[in-house]
């Protein structure tokens, strides 16, 4: 091989070597790129994520935590009564937390809903959850309540003819006595045609219930 000839080659692998090197560093940008955009979105993803958990920590820190009085409007129940009632739920009725969520959240999204009727879209906004979500722990709550009935509900006894109070020995089998009556109420001007009985007073129909023991 001439001089001239060997002066090619080398001249063509320089050129080469120059070429691949310039690729090699295009593709590691690319790669330093690809990794910046991936490390940012999870990043960003755990961002959303701890925005929700601290909207979540906020929802059940006011409806449960903030005091007796926000506790009682929320959940018709004080603290003390709500954590009881937790506590029965994970002992007897056999409620588990989920990966995401606690008893308590769930147990104050059941009663949230049952005491003031709402959507589960109003849940959904508070506690920033998915209606699949908050649909299926509403479940779960429920079948871990239907679990504790014995402890909930007490099974009325009839009444007996030996019971020492007279009023009573004429309702052998009874359970009870209910009964409709008004009661006065005070209500705003604009609503008071629709309370006025048939005797001019402004009342509310109620429906009375006793029992022996009440």
């Amino acid at each position: 091989m001439d001089p001239k000839q060997k002066m090619k080659v080398i001249v063509c692998l320089i050129l080469h070597f120059e070429l691949m090197n310039d690729l090699m560093v295009k593709l590691l940008m690319i790669c330093y790129i690809l990794i910046i955009l991936q490390l940012k979105k999870k990043k960003r993803k755990w961002n959303d994520s701890y925005s929700r958990q601290v909207i979540r920590d906020v929802s059940i820190d006011r409806i449960i935590y903030f005091s007796d009085l926000a506790c009682i409007e929320n959940t018709r129940m004080d603290r003390c009564a709500f954590h009881a009632l937790c506590n029965m739920l994970k002992r007897v009725g056999r409620l588990e937390p989920s990966r995401n969520m606690g008893v308590e959240e769930m147990v104050a999204m059941f009663l949230h809903i049952i005491a003031h009727d709402v959507k589960i879209r109003v849940i959904k906004r508070q506690f920033v959850r998915s209606e699949e979500t908050i649909s299926r722990r509403f479940n779960d709550v429920l079948l871990a309540i239907l679990r504790c009935h014995n402890l909930l509900l007490k099974k009325p006894q009839p009444f007996s003819q030996d019971r020492m109070d007279e009023r009573w020995k004429w309702f052998k089998d009874c359970l009870g006595a209910l009964d409709g009556t008004h009661i006065k109420v005070n209500v705003l001007e604009a609503d008071k045609p629709r309370y006025r009985n048939r005797k001019g007073d402004i009342t509310t129909n109620v429906l009375g219930v006793v029992a022996p023991d009440m």
